[in-house]
């Protein structure tokens, strides 16, 4: 936690200034965290709603008392030096129920704490149990496949670890989505608070929701911090990675961009590639179109769309960016629409931060971390009850329960509004299924944007595609300069390409084939020792959080892992079939009661079999204890023997996961 009081003291009228314009939730909680006091706690919660700052409705006089009470606290605490109290658990609950308007469960508690950093220490950094410099780390070479976040977290956490690695990515620069993702309007569906690392949260966010740009800077700034570059190998497209079970070792290999070939040996792989194929449905005609067609997911900016006729297929969480960014300069933009999408509108989406706020998170301490807090629970857990089958529920069709229900009205409402009542429109854009059945969108005033009169909504889907246009199954042709694929990706094709050969030659491919990949707590196969995924399957957040905590989270676990690996000096580990087995259908057990297996449902979570492959059926809380401690007695163990094939394999890892990397 941030102990220097100096900068928020310094200009007492900077100080006053910025409190006006910062949201009164973190200030109360900054106040009570740092004064102790409780009465004002009482005071200001009967006008907290929830936790988004826009349900907050604290009169003036109020705001002006915390004001006033945490300028004189904070004054108090840089003259006399004092060291920020530790509130006790029952506290902490007290204070976070008060800033959120609803009761926080004691289960919670620990939890915050840990992702607030409200500790000592960082308790998702490995902390080794022997002394390091006893141990055998290089031995213990791993490679990253990807410098996405999920590989950035793993590099930082192994460095910090002093394990040697390596990363391998593909692009010629870090980001994994954020480097690939251009199209227009790309940004952000978690507020950016909470979509950033626990350990390196941004002061500088410009917007509640920011743009590609602003995040592939915020992973810039990252990559520096950590001093991550040295351990990144750009342009390695991995092809390939088998197991050696004599020596317990990978052999990666990987092409650079002339196409040729390199291979690196590793103890432990962990792959962090996400879901990167892009999805082209195959439509007749699609080659003999004569403009150009862009995959918002390869998105070529030398095309131009201003004043041109644009038909755009998909209408999920990519096409409603790009649409209303474009639709104000395009000359025509016909939408081809498959199924409708519920889409929440949130007042904070295209609002920037204000000046004042943004000096409170750089300037005041806590003040950060209590906004983290508020956002982890505006998009946390507090509505995961209401994605379960009530088997009683007398509108199974349309809503899973009484309280999905009443979301359901109140989404319809917010649609109804937008659209000005507009009976064509509404019967098109509300949708049959339940809440929560697909992708919940954040509303970049989509149904706004349908209303204009160069917008045309198509719901009879694509016929054929002709060198003119497209034609829809009602046998309207649709002119067309530009086709925009705003139709996704393979999301349950997981590590495709790549070519992932186990133990006894077994392939990861042909256990999962193209759309029914399976692990442990997502993240281990039997058969493939010392092979982790992250972002694997059933580890898809889909009622709220952000994937970084969930990255953050399966980190954690493999450091656990590794730790017993390394101080135990075992060769390898690898999940127990009947571990693997028991998990899985735990998982599927739950999912076949929740929203996502809905029959009246098709999306991405699911694949051709109609299994729930991608999201998790899991709390925050719940997959937060699920992968904080790692369990050996559920792996199958081998120990190290240092024989000339280990000795060799570690230092041929050793040396490409140094300055040579």
């Amino acid at each position: 936690m941030k102990q220097d009081f100096r900068n928020a003291v310094a200009d007492e009228a900077q100080l006053r200034a910025a409190l006006a314009e910062a949201d009164i939730g973190p200030t109360m909680m900054v106040l009570a965290h740092l004064s102790g006091e409780t009465e004002i706690l009482d005071e200001v919660a009967p006008h907290i709603q929830g936790a988004w700052n826009y349900q907050q409705t604290v009169p003036e006089e109020l705001k002006a008392k915390v004001r006033d009470r945490l300028v004189a606290v904070l004054k108090d605490y840089a003259a006399t030096g004092r060291a920020i109290p530790k509130p006790d658990s029952e506290r902490l609950r007290r204070m976070m129920t008060a800033s959120v308007g609803s009761k926080v469960p004691e289960e919670y508690v620990p939890l915050l704490v840990e992702e607030l950093r409200l500790g000592d220490t960082d308790t998702r950094a490995l902390q080794w149990r022997e002394d390091p410099k006893s141990l055998p780390l290089t031995d213990y070479p791993v490679l990253i496949i990807g410098a996405g976040f999920a590989g950035m977290c793993t590099g930082i956490r192994l460095k910090d670890a002093g394990i040697p690695f390596v990363i391998l990515e593909k692009n010629s620069a870090p980001g994994g989505t954020w480097q690939e993702h251009t199209y227009p309007g790309c940004g952000v569906d978690t507020p950016n608070h909470f979509y950033s690392f626990s350990f390196n949260p941004n002061d500088a966010w410009t917007d509640h929701f920011s743009k590609r740009d602003e995040i592939r800077a915020y992973v810039d700034d990252t990559i520096t911090k950590y001093g991550l570059a040295p351990f990144i190998r750009y342009d390695s497209a991995v092809t390939s990675a088998r197991y050696d079970e004599a020596s317990g070792t990978w052999s990666v290999t990987h092409t650079d961009t002339q196409g040729k070939s390199h291979t690196v040996t590793a103890r432990v792989v962990i792959a962090g590639v996400g879901h990167n194929v892009p999805s082209t449905p195959k439509f007749e005609g699609l080659d003999s179109f004569k403009g150009p067609v862009v995959h918002t997911a390869a998105w070529d900016a030398s095309v131009e769309l201003k004043g041109k006729r644009v038909v755009m297929i998909g209408t999920g969480a990519s096409g409603i960016q790009v649409g209303p960014t474009i639709a104000p300069d395009v000359a025509k933009l016909t939408v081809f629409q498959r199924t409708p999408h519920w889409a929440w509108g949130d007042p904070n989406y295209h609002k920037p931060i204000a000046e004042g706020h943004k000096w409170a998170l750089k300037n005041i301490p806590l003040f950060m971390e209590w906004q983290r807090f508020q956002l982890f629970w505006a998009v946390s857990d507090a509505f995961h009850k209401t994605l379960h089958v009530d088997p009683t529920w007398d509108k199974p069709d349309q809503s899973l329960n009484a309280d999905n229900q009443a979301t359901r009205e109140r989404l319809t409402n917010y649609i109804t509004q937008e659209l000005e009542g507009d009976a064509e429109l509404m019967a098109k854009c509300i949708p049959s299924y339940p809440p929560y059945g697909k992708r919940m969108l954040r509303d970049n005033h989509w149904f706004r944007m349908l209303r204009k009169p160069n917008v045309e909504l198509v719901t009879s889907g694509v016929a054929r595609i002709t060198p003119e246009g497209v034609v829809d199954k009602d046998g309207t042709l649709h002119p067309s300069d530009v086709i925009i694929m705003a139709t996704g990706f393979h999301a349950a094709k997981l590590l495709f390409p790549m070519e992932i050969i186990g133990r006894n030659g077994r392939s990861l491919r042909n256990e999962w084939g193209d759309s029914d990949p399976r692990a442990y707590k997502g993240m281990s196969v039997p058969g493939f020792p010392n092979f982790f995924v992250l972002a694997g399957p059933n580890t898809i957040l889909a009622h709220g959080g952000s994937a970084i905590f969930h990255i953050e989270c399966q980190v954690t676990y493999v450091l656990g892992a590794l730790r017993d690996m390394i101080e135990n000096k075992r060769a390898s580990i690898e999940v127990k079939p009947e571990v693997y087995e028991q998990y899985n259908e735990l998982v599927e057990g739950k999912l076949q009661k929740m929203v996502w297996s809905h029959r009246g449902v098709t999306s991405w979570y699911k694949n051709d079999k109609n299994r729930v492959t991608m999201t998790s059926p899991w709390r925050l809380v719940d997959f937060w204890n699920i992968t904080r401690n790692f369990d050996s007695s559920e792996f199958i163990v081998k120990p190290l023997a240092k024989t000339a094939a280990a000795q060799l394999a570690a230092a041929r890892a050793t040396e490409t996961s140094g300055a040579d990397a």
